[in-house]
């Protein structure tokens, strides 16, 4: 597939991961793309799309459309493209399909492939893009990424930086890509808060982590004494503690006081 010319959303990847140099010997016809056909992963996400598309509108009740259009803009003397897999009407969103491993997570891609989720919400002018994923060959999973402009500056400005080695013809050696934050990009209307400066959370977590063991412990402990009560025990008990059946057949355990 021809790689030249433009920005495509699997290049925003590659730009926002820092692979700018593999990147840019394609850009500039110094190297090939990487032939793909087979790469069984790539291979068995194009093959399921269909089926993809179809649950996605089984499990929201909907009809899709513009499958497989392709859509371009050119952005601060950028060309962006990109081929997006289907577009919800009703909701002004596109619908983007992934084939993932079976151990992967929901979240882990949508941050993988947030840059050409915006890429494409920009491209197609609507408010966010659904994420149809199935994972290896027995879950499915969508979630809705809100268009968030603040990141797609931001993310252009590295791109235009990107685009700035092709035209000029320069090689990109050296380049320190800045990671962007996508805590307050609205996943399924809900964000994420960084509550590392928060002195009570931070406490609060420190206290979490110190007694996890101990709190896991406690609870081994706690049904194992009540394991050792028998049908026919209304209680048992030693020097420390007592545990107690109730009328109701539930037992409560309680420390002795010296």
């Amino acid at each position: 597939m021809e790689r030249k010319g433009f920005i495509g959303g699997s290049d925003c990847v590659k730009i926002m991961q820092g692979d700018w140099l593999d990147l840019w010997l394609v850009k500039t016809g110094r190297a090939e793309a990487e032939d793909l056909s087979d790469n069984i992963a790539v291979q068995l996400g194009i093959f399921t799309e269909k089926f993809n598309i179809s649950w996605f509108e089984r499990q929201h009740s909907c009809k899709l459309d513009w499958r497989q259009e392709t859509f371009r803009e050119e952005i601060g003397g950028v060309p962006l493209a990109g081929t997006v897999d289907a577009y919800w009407m009703e909701e002004n969103a596109i619908v983007e399909c992934k084939h993932t491993h079976a151990m992967n997570n929901m979240e882990h891609v949508i941050e993988y492939y947030m840059p050409q989720i915006q890429a494409y919400a920009r491209l197609g002018k609507t408010a966010g893009v659904y994420v149809s994923a199935l994972f290896g060959n027995n879950k499915w999973e969508s979630a809705y990424v809100a268009r968030n402009d603040d990141y797609f500056n931001s993310m252009w400005a590295l791109v235009s930086d990107f685009w700035g080695y092709v035209t000029s013809d320069r090689e990109p050696i050296g380049v320190s890509v800045p990671s962007i934050s996508i805590d307050k990009i609205e996943v399924d209307k809900m964000v994420r808060r960084d509550a590392s400066k928060d002195n009570a959370f931070v406490a609060a977590a420190h206290d979490y982590i110190e007694n996890e063991s101990a709190a896991k412990a406690f609870a081994l402990a706690k049904d194992d004494l009540k394991n050792m009560v028998g049908d026919k025990e209304r209680e048992v008990y030693c020097d420390l503690l007592t545990v107690k059946r109730a009328k109701n057949g539930s037992l409560r355990i309680t420390t002795r006081r010296v």
